[in-house]
């Protein structure tokens, strides 16, 4: 298949995990991949995998200022773009109790406020027809330990895709989120723990997903590029979550 044939797309966070499996997923379709990412190293090494037409871009999400960079970049090398998936931001975990203020702001910076104000700079420049998908996460929809401030940050990302949907509508926007439950990706070793406590945190979320494993990159691509393509044009201001069943339970 060959769905972004021509098609200019932009995955935010995009050198590892799922933003560089979807962005991956992209090229192989025929789109023209730009991805961003703090990692220098890593986005050039993610940029190697999409083809000689990939864009790389180091940008940190969470400020006015590097959502506007990234636009003034964008538009400096003559981009416009037909799928945008804002994939960036950050997970940390605490209980209630340790929850300190810098953690708060730094996942709603980064999470919330950067998604935001991305969405608002790219406006110039998304053609109509543009699928934006934001990543979202089943910590939204229920109750987990530790995960309020993270959880708390989805949830008004999956907010944000229902108004912004109602605003942008009549510019021939369409915004959906992706809402993954546990995937196999580099963000479970900056948890922090050590290596035998992070295998029983693993065991111990696994045991909860009726499928019996973790997610793969690749499965949550595969939603963002049904969300961004022509075939799911009826789809607008809606959740689609991936999570083996763990938040049906």
């Amino acid at each position: 298949m060959n769905r972004f044939e021509g098609k200019t797309v932009l995955v935010t966070g995009g050198n590892s995990g799922i933003g560089l499996a979807a962005a991956q997923a992209f090229a192989q379709e025929g789109a023209h991949v730009v991805i961003t990412g703090r990692d220098a190293a890593a986005l050039e090494t993610a940029r190697a995998t999409l083809g000689s037409n990939a864009i790389a871009i180091r940008n940190e999400t969470g400020t006015v200022a590097a959502a506007r960079d990234l636009t003034r970049q964008l538009q400096e090398a003559g981009v416009r773009l037909d799928a945008v998936f804002i994939n960036a931001g950050m997970a940390k975990f605490a209980a209630v109790a340790d929850v300190e203020e810098a953690m708060w702001d730094a996942t709603f910076n980064a999470n919330v406020k950067g998604a935001f104000f991305q969405i608002q700079a790219l406006l110039p420049i998304l053609n109509p027809g543009t699928s934006i998908v934001l990543n979202g996460s089943i910590n939204a929809r229920i109750g987990m330990p530790n995960s309020s401030v993270y959880a708390a940050s989805k949830a008004a990302l999956i907010s944000l895709a229902k108004t912004l949907s109602g605003e942008l509508l009549s510019s021939g926007i369409r915004v959906n989120v992706v809402s993954p439950g546990p995937v196999s990706t580099p963000i479970y070793g900056k948890l922090g723990l050590p290596a035998d406590a992070l295998a029983a945190t693993a065991a111990q979320i696994q045991s909860q997903i009726p499928l019996g494993r973790f997610g793969q990159p690749a499965e949550i691509a595969a939603t963002v590029l049904h969300l961004s393509a022509p075939e799911s044009a009826f789809i607008v201001g809606t959740e689609i979550i991936a999570d083996g069943g763990m938040s049906q339970l």
